[in-house]
């Protein structure tokens, strides 16, 4: 078997607790082959009409993917508009998806719906 068939990219999503006062992400984890679409689910804090998306790769610092508000893209960074979507539809959870996956894309994705909250993790 030849190592490009053994090539999986791992997505890890950083989890919270209640939809009232905290950041809900889905599903937990997801593996997904290369070539394939991946989708991940935000919830934010109730209220709030920000929504960051950001990555981080193993040893390394976060990375921002896109800024939605109102639900609309508003901000987004060069590798995103390469192979990646997102939306926030009304009343639903926000969500990103990578179009076609690489291994490139094993990483940490973290969504954030405020300011102060995209503060505390990238200094962490």
């Amino acid at each position: 078997m030849s190592l490009s068939l053994l090539c999986w990219v791992a997505l890890f999503l950083w989890g919270a607790g209640s939809m009232d006062t905290e950041v809900t992400q889905s599903p937990g984890h997801l593996v997904k082959g290369k070539d394939q679409k991946a989708k991940m689910d935000c919830v934010p804090i109730k209220g709030h009409v920000h929504v960051y998306w950001y990555h981080k790769k193993p040893e390394g610092a976060f990375e921002f993917l896109v800024y939605l508000l109102n639900g609309k893209v508003t901000e987004e960074s060069a590798m995103f508009k390469q192979r990646f979507s997102a939306e926030c539809p009304q009343n639903s959870p926000c969500s990103l998806e990578i179009n076609s996956t690489e291994a490139a894309d094993s990483a940490l994705y973290f969504c954030a719906s405020s300011q102060s909250t995209v503060l505390h993790v990238s200094s962490s």
